[in-house]
């Protein structure tokens, strides 16, 4: 069993196969965490300490004992009003404006399998997996609040997920004013906290500091996941390193706003949360109902940071991504948007496709510019006719000529916004999100459907069955503007922006059950919403808008701590770059965009016939890698952020076969030679270099590395292909 009681305690035990989880319902009924590390065996309450601190509050049955405060002792759902000056998970309003909810064990029921979540993505057991779900419930009688802390662990992965579920049992209304998933307290420890910023065109940059005296917050007001910040969160022992360390690794399995706190007390404890983002969350709860709150994925490794995001691919690859598509190979795209923009026609997509199947592409995906009246982006979002004047034939008909082509075809869309210049605005203007009096704030020259509204998803769903039923297999589902004004004609508009979600999710659903067959892939901007919470229906997304290769390098390392490859939708675009103006080597960007699920942004007829050689080239050779990039382990052999050599890795589960890329972003002056030092080889092993048919000891080069070829300019690139012999 993964799931342990001891009654005589109160001790919760957790076991994944390399890791404890313990907390404690104590004498007063406060659930204390205990331990989350290495596992162990017997129980950990002995880490606990007590001792007269001042001005810490003790609670009423104490009594005398000033020993006793929550401010100083280790809590797994800590709330405000319950003596716990630090940041709490859990803030409630009561109908008088009190704030104040001192919850306390009621009970708990462990059962088989891993639990799922109404209306939200979560993490699932698959049919051969042992799994189990604690659920603890914490009761304050005066308000008639439960909360149900919810438990699920997936042993062989060393995953343990949380959630909370806030439900209203008393006889007046209650406002939840702010709600987390997780938390974990530590009673000592040098930590540092690792995080992902950026911004458009520049996602997931990694980030690392020490975590010293106060707080850190990390999150979104945007009502997406974000470019300026990823909902995962890493707390690393000060000395962890990619091979060694303690780590503690938390991610979201939501698409919307979030926030992510670390905080080091007064007493050097340090806590660790995530939840939904308290800003535009207000969330009334009359008799009777519940809010839950998004899954939290936890893992821990002390084999450092590789191993904390093996941990983290496996989950999402195996127990979130769903469908078709969830081991299967991915198509080779090309994409019409940085070849074609919005000047096209129906004979020159076919133009297009002709010139891609020759290349080898598998699908062609016509971009923006589709559908009637849209010619640029100042109109037309939210009426999904296609234009059969620009087209010179029906949607169907354009379909079955890229069928006969002998390419698959996908289409971009984004139907969550509506422009003001468009049918279905003119027709609907108050299923736009706008506050009534104010003029509404413009994004891309759009505006944000409120999908908290029936009719809103049904008029989506049905627009996008209509669009799949030509014959469609793939969608690219953007979402280019973040949501600023929150107001919904139909809903109590503090709960909007969570409804919203919630919706998103349905129609989602709905999509997925219809049209199983149908690879979805997301985007916002580019990597605004790259998520676990979208993985659950899309098991690929738009990296980022930015396809220059060297700013991939670091978008991709920071993406990798916590997604795996599979999920990395990453183009070879022309040059000079679109977003950056740099001019780099075909053979680079490939090695770059070979990262994950691979494609072109570019116009094929452009080409010259040494480029098309060597595209051909490509396609022909990332098919025959394309399960190692997307099954394979991945091991980050360098940090583009501080490295002269950038490279990673990926290698066969079994250790079989090996694939090792690297590239030089600028050759110098009598340049030292260039050394890669693999991981995740077979130890006493013998591995052969495919195209050199050099023979390496694989604890040798695993101990030493081997020297490359040395460079022959700027972003030279590298791809090694090794073989166990």
């Amino acid at each position: 069993m993964s799931i342990k009681f001891d009654e005589g305690s109160g001790i919760f035990t957790l076991t994944t196969r390399n890791t404890t989880y313990q907390m404690k319902a104590d004498g007063f009924g406060c659930l204390l965490h205990l331990y989350y590390g290495a596992k162990t065996e017997g129980f950990t309450d002995w880490g606990l300490t007590f001792a007269d601190r001042g001005f810490s509050g003790n609670p009423y049955d104490a009594g005398n004992d000033r020993t006793y405060s929550l401010d100083a002792l280790p809590q797994e759902f800590p709330t405000q009003g319950a003596g716990d000056y630090r940041s709490p998970a859990l803030v409630v309003r009561d109908s008088d404006g009190v704030y104040g909810a001192d919850l306390r064990y009621s009970g708990h029921v462990i059962t088989e399998g891993k639990y799922t979540l109404a209306g939200l993505p979560a993490v699932y057991a698959n049919p051969n997996e042992a799994s189990q779900t604690l659920t603890i419930t914490l009761s304050n009688e005066r308000l008639g609040l439960k909360a149900r802390l919810l438990y699920g662990v997936i042993p062989d992965k060393d995953i343990i997920t949380r959630s909370a579920i806030i439900t209203n049992v008393g006889a007046k209304p209650f406002t939840v004013e702010k709600l987390y998933s997780s938390c974990v307290d530590f009673t000592h420890g040098d930590f540092d906290l690792i995080t992902f910023h950026g911004r458009h065109a520049m996602e997931r940059t990694y980030q690392r500091h020490n975590l010293q005296h106060g707080s850190f917050s990390i999150g979104s007001r945007r009502g997406m996941s974000s470019h300026q910040y990823s909902p995962v969160m890493i707390l690393a022992s000060h000395d962890a390193t990619e091979t060694h360390g303690r780590c503690w690794g938390m991610q979201f399995v939501y698409s919307g706003g979030f926030c992510a706190e670390a905080e080091h007390d007064q007493y050097s404890q340090t806590r660790i949360m995530m939840g939904l983002a308290r800003e535009k969350f207000s969330y009334e709860l009359a008799p009777g109902e519940e809010v839950t709150c998004p899954e939290v994925i936890m893992t821990f490794s002390n084999e450092g940071l590789e191993k904390l995001s093996h941990n983290f691919h496996a989950c999402i690859r195996d127990n979130i991504c769903r469908g078709k598509y969830k081991h299967s190979p991915r198509p080779v795209v090309l994409n019409t948007w940085e070849a074609l923009h919005f000047d096209f026609d129906g004979r020159k997509i076919l133009d297009v496709a002709k010139s891609s199947k020759s290349l080898g592409v598998d699908m062609l995906v016509v971009d923006d510019g589709w559908f009637r009246n849209r010619n640029d982006d100042y109109r037309a979002l939210g009426d999904w006719t296609a234009d059969e004047g620009k087209l010179g034939c029906t949607l169907a008909e354009l379909v079955r000529g890229v069928k006969a082509v002998g390419l698959d075809f996908g289409i971009w869309v984004e139907p969550e916004m509506i422009s003001e210049d468009s049918e279905l605005y003119r027709a609907h203007k108050d299923w736009a999100m706008i506050i009534p009096g104010e003029k509404p704030v413009l994004g891309r020259n759009q505006l944000v459907l409120d999908m908290s509204r029936n009719d809103v998803r049904e008029y989506i769903f049905n627009a996008l069955r209509d669009i799949l039923d030509t014959g469609i297999t793939y969608l690219k589902w953007d979402y280019n503007r973040s949501i600023c004004e929150v107001y919904s004609h139909s809903d109590d508009n503090s709960k909007a922006i969570y409804q919203y979600m919630l919706g998103l999710y349905e129609v989602l659903e709905r999509i997925t059950a219809k049209y199983p067959d149908v690879l979805i892939e997301g985007c916002a901007g580019g990597g605004g919403r790259f998520d676990a919470g979208m993985l659950y229906y899309t098991p690929q997304i738009w990296c980022s808008d930015n396809t220059d290769a060297l700013d991939r390098l670091s978008i991709h390392y920071g993406t990798s701590f916590g997604f795996p490859m599979s999920a990395i939708a990453a183009h070879v675009s022309a040059c000079p770059n679109q977003q950056t103006g740099r001019i780099t080597p075909l053979k680079a960007r490939c090695t770059v965009s070979m990262t994950g699920a691979f494609g072109y942004e570019l116009d094929p007829m452009r080409l010259t016939d040494d480029e098309r050689r060597e595209i051909s080239g490509q396609i022909a050779q990332y098919k025959n890698d394309r399960e190692i990039i997307t099954e394979g382990l991945y091991y980050r052999l360098s940090n583009p952020e501080s490295d002269n050599v950038c490279a990673w890795e990926y290698v066969m589960t079994d250790g079989s076969k090996a694939l090792i890329c690297v590239v030089v972003p600028h050759n110098h002056g009598n340049m030292p030679a260039v050394y890669v030092t693999p991981r995740g080889l077979t130890q006493g092993a013998f591995y052969r270099d495919i195209e050199s048919g050099k023979i390496y000891p694989a604890d040798a080069i695993m101990d030493s590395g081997f020297p490359l070829d040395m460079p022959k300019g700027d972003c030279e690139s590298y791809m090694v292909r090794l073989e166990r012999i």
